[in-house]
C-alpha cells in the first residue's frame, strides 16, 4: 500500500459523514506505519475503542469505511476465532466482529454489514508473519505470502462491495 496522507484519509470515507471523518481519531504512527507490509490501513479509535476505521487503496484511490466493533462475551482461552480476511486465528478477544453501515438510502435506514476481523486490524502483519498471534497463528496452508495477501485484499474487496453497494 502506498503511504496515505491524513487529508487522503479523512476524504476516503464512504459510510460516515464529512464531519464524522473530520472529528475520528487518526492513528498517532500514522506516517511511520509500515506502508510496503500494508493491503490496507486499519485502526481503533484511542478515544472510542468501539470504533474502528479501515482504509484500502481500490483504483488508484483510497476508500474509508467506519465500523464498529460489538462487545460480545469474552471467550475462553481456549476458544478460537478466525478473521474473515486474513484466516489467522485468534483466542481469546482477538477476533471481533465489526460491523460497517452501508452507503446510501440503505445505510439512513441503518442497515448494515458485517465481518468477523482480527481486533488491532494488523491482517497484514499477521499473514507476512511480521506479527504473531498470542496463542494462536495463521493457519497452516501452502501459499506464497503474495498469495495470501491477494486473497486478503479480494475479502477486503469483497466486504467494501457489501458496504457500497448497500
Amino acid at each position: 500500500m502506498r503511504p496515505v496522507t491524513e487529508h487522503e484519509v479523512r476524504t476516503s470515507f464512504i459510510n460516515c459523514s464529512k464531519g464524522e471523518a473530520k472529528r475520528l481519531g487518526l492513528p498517532r504512527d500514522l506516517p511511520d506505519r509500515p506502508w510496503e507490509d500494508l493491503d490496507f490501513l486499519g485502526w481503533r479509535d484511542p478515544g472510542a475503542p468501539e470504533r474502528a476505521y479501515l482504509v484500502a487503496e481500490r483504483d488508484g484511490s483510497f476508500v474509508g469505511i467506519a465500523l464498529r466493533v460489538t462487545s460480545g462475551a469474552s471467550r475462553a482461552f481456549t476458544s478460537r476465532s478466525m478473521c474473515s480476511l486474513c484466516l489467522t486465528t485468534h483466542t481469546s478477544g482477538g477476533v471481533a466482529l465489526m460491523t460497517a453501515r452501508r452507503t446510501g438510502e440503505a445505510g439512513r435506514q441503518g442497515n448494515t454489514v458485517g465481518q468477523y476481523l482480527c481486533t488491532d486490524l494488523d491482517c497484514s502483519l499477521y499473514l507476512r508473519g511480521k506479527k504473531e498471534a498470542p496463542g494462536a497463528g495463521i493457519v497452516d496452508e501452502s501459499l506464497t505470502v503474495e498469495e495470501k495477501a491477494a486473497r486478503t485484499r479480494a475479502n477486503l474487496d469483497s466486504f467494501l462491495d457489501k458496504v457500497a453497494n448497500g
